[in-house]
């Protein structure tokens, strides 16, 4: 069965991918715009106070406390984690504004000048994959908390590839909370109307795989981007590959 090429179970009808690290490298793009803010930030923060710069780490602080978390999420537990606390601010708070919003909000505007500018990267293997799982009759979606990933999904050539997308924006308007909790998920499995049991949650991120493994679903696959298999797996993930192309057996 086609299904068995693709390295699902035989009764999987949908395909649930994450964006950032699954289809595309913008988590190369996010985790950069991320360090550049935080850095700023903390820069002056230690300036303010009379402490030591302690510059924000992609490898040690990228993964465990903003990777696949909405950006106001994310925000608030790098921060937590550095025991530093900032007012919430307000919605209409400015990238200028040294809040939790303001913070966010700077992040991304770096996000979408990095896009802009750099373009979207997008991974041959889930390419390939994409166009596999369309041969084979499923459907596919796009399940991000990043508010972008109607652009990067555009930009990067994959929009008629994907069937359905929950992304950030549709979660702020049906005030779904965000990963870890599976709710975006399971949004994205009630919309194309498939049993959860029937879909499969495809993440690269620990808070993404834990969704999938809380919402049930019947299948998860985590992607090992950064070097953390073993951490994907305690987290819920069924199978780790380091590319979707492996699931082919390419």
């Amino acid at each position: 069965m086609l299904r068995d090429m693709l390295g699902l179970p035989d009764v999987t009808r949908a395909c649930l991918f994450d964006l950032d690290g699954v289809l595309t490298d913008t988590a190369s793009v996010h985790a950069a715009a991320w360090k550049q803010m935080f850095d700023d930030f903390l820069r002056a923060h230690a300036a303010r106070t009379g402490t030591p710069f302690e510059p924000f780490d992609v490898k040690t602080d990228y993964g465990p406390y903003v990777d696949g978390k909405p950006r106001l999420d994310g925000t608030r537990a790098f921060l937590a984690s550095r025991g530093i606390t900032l007012p919430e601010g307000e919605p209409t708070d400015g990238p200028d504004a040294d809040t939790i919003i303001g913070l966010a909000t700077r992040k991304n505007d770096l996000v979408h000048v990095k896009i802009r500018t750099d373009g979207v990267d997008v991974y041959p293997g889930s390419v390939r994959y994409l166009h596999a799982a369309r041969d084979a009759g499923l459907v596919t979606a796009v399940v991000s908390s990043s508010a972008n990933a109607e652009v990067v999904l555009q930009v990067a050539g994959l929009a008629d590839l994907i069937d359905h997308r929950v992304d950030g924006v549709v979660a702020k308007q049906r005030q779904l909370p965000g990963k870890p909790a599976p709710d975006t998920f399971l949004a994205a499995a009630a919309d194309l109307d498939v049993p959860k049991e029937q879909a499969v949650v495809f993440e690269d991120a620990l808070v993404g795989v834990a969704a999938g493994r809380a919402g049930g679903f019947g299948f998860v696959v985590g992607v090992d981007r950064l070097g953390h298999a073993d951490a994907l797996r305690e987290n819920g993930a069924d199978v780790v590959v380091a590319d979707l192309a492996d699931l082919l057996g390419e």
